[in-house]
């Protein structure tokens, strides 16, 4: 029984230190792309995307980040994890796509990686129950 507390707390931890980060990394990403900063603008630009893209995929990681960190709401929660999945898979396929060095690639491929670690880390109460 011991251990298996001790194994829910590494996981709680886990779960919100890489749900933190995540956070932050949607959030300023998100910030940079509603503010249609230069670098942002020519970076999405050159992947082939149309700049309003940018409003819409700012809105739905702050939408997306509130729904993952309130309290409830697992379906609602699992739709934003889906939603980050699919922009941070895309922006990776993007970058190789049109053979962006490994330094444009690698802050698409950590926000995906911190999207899957956070999902796969919630808490019992943050997912969908088979009931």
């Amino acid at each position: 029984m011991e251990t298996q507390n001790k194994s829910q707390k590494r996981n709680k931890i886990i779960y919100w230190v890489f749900t933190l980060w995540m956070s932050l990394g949607m959030v300023s990403t998100a910030i940079v792309q509603l503010m249609k900063n230069k670098d942002e603008l020519t970076n999405f630009t050159n992947l082939g995307y149309p700049s309003y893209l940018m409003t819409i995929i700012g809105i739905w990681k702050i939408l997306g980040i509130i729904a993952v960190l309130i309290p409830k709401l697992p379906l609602i929660k699992e739709w934003a994890y889906a939603g980050f999945f699919f922009v941070m898979s895309g922006a990776v396929i993007s970058h190789v796509i049109v053979n962006d060095p490994i330094g444009r690639i690698l802050p698409a491929v950590l926000l995906l990686a911190l999207v899957i670690i956070s999902w796969y880390f919630r808490p019992s109460d943050r997912k969908i129950s088979n009931q």
